[in-house]
């Protein structure tokens, strides 16, 4: 009998990601480009054809984490960091392509919900997953169901706004966490790559995003984190010892004391394990 798994695809500003996934979550091959400035569909259909030449994989569907904001169901896209995708019909030219049935989320709402399935919050009901890459993305696991809101874009955890008449953001307001603690923002305010960040850069950008979460968890009666993207994963066990240092200092309420954060379980290769978790949990016959 022919192995089954998941077709998954994660797409970001700086880089494009697809691979298959077992059913079990075991990323089984994948792929990657970089994010080009224009013509961004040809390049991943073409990363897509590339890839499924490579399986011989029974694949039931396909899982998609993308940045938003998008139209319920990823009907539309407007990702932030993709200038030229503006409602931009994603699950239709992905169906199209690939001829089987598509399921897509937020990345950060992808990524919450496969380190629910087999990652380092394996089986938490109550934990917000973030993405600090080149935006800053959330999703929310709240009742151990993923939470969508109006049209499927909560968790945004990016766009609460950390520093009062801060910078102007991507989205159009100012003071945003995406608009100093992404990878794209702190190159514009330091002049040098995320990678080559200053000892201060990586703990002041831990507090914000911290600063955030002790927001969105006495919101959403939340007291855990995992938290994965370039940006994160990069700075490593300084930005976590940030990360954590302020939630032991501000998380005061009763209810968010005792706040922890950790790093994904599944590393770098988070994204297509939340991906393929998209399609699992919205109906993939598996």
């Amino acid at each position: 009998m022919a192995t089954r798994g998941y077709f998954a695809v994660d797409i970001g500003g700086t880089k494009l990601s697809v691979g298959v996934v077992s059913l079990s979550g075991e990323v089984l091959s994948h792929g990657r480009a970089t994010t080009p400035q224009n013509n961004v569909w040809d390049a991943l259909s073409d990363l897509i054809k590339s890839q499924l030449k490579l399986t011989d994989v029974e694949l039931v569907g396909c899982g998609v984490g993308c940045g938003g904001p998008m139209t319920p169901h990823g009907d539309l896209v407007s990702t932030l960091h993709i200038n030229e995708w503006r409602d931009f019909p994603l699950r239709a030219k992905l169906r199209d392509l690939l001829q089987m049935p598509v399921f897509i989320d937020n990345d950060a709402k992808a990524l919450v919900q496969g380190e629910v399935w087999c990652g380092a919050v394996a089986g938490q009901t109550d934990v917000i997953g973030m993405v600090v890459s080149t935006g800053v993305g959330g999703g929310i696991i709240s009742g151990g169901k993923i939470l969508d809101g109006r049209i499927g874009n909560a968790g945004h955890i990016g766009h609460v706004i950390v520093e009062p008449d801060g910078r102007l953001c991507a989205c159009g307001s100012h003071g945003c966490l995406e608009a100093h603690a992404s990878g794209r923002s702190i190159e514009a305010i330091t002049g040098k790559p995320a990678a080559q960040a200053s000892p201060e850069v990586i703990a002041n950008t831990g507090r914000l995003v911290a600063r955030a979460l002790v927001s969105v968890g006495a919101i959403m009666d939340l007291r855990s984190a995992v938290i994965a993207g370039s940006v994160a994963l990069g700075f490593g066990e300084p930005f976590f010892e940030a990360v954590q240092s302020e939630l032991d200092r501000s998380a005061k309420i009763e209810f968010i004391r005792d706040f922890t954060v950790c790093p994904a379980g599944l590393g770098q290769l988070s994204p297509l394990v939340g991906a393929a978790a998209v399609a699992r949990n919205l109906g993939c016959d598996s």
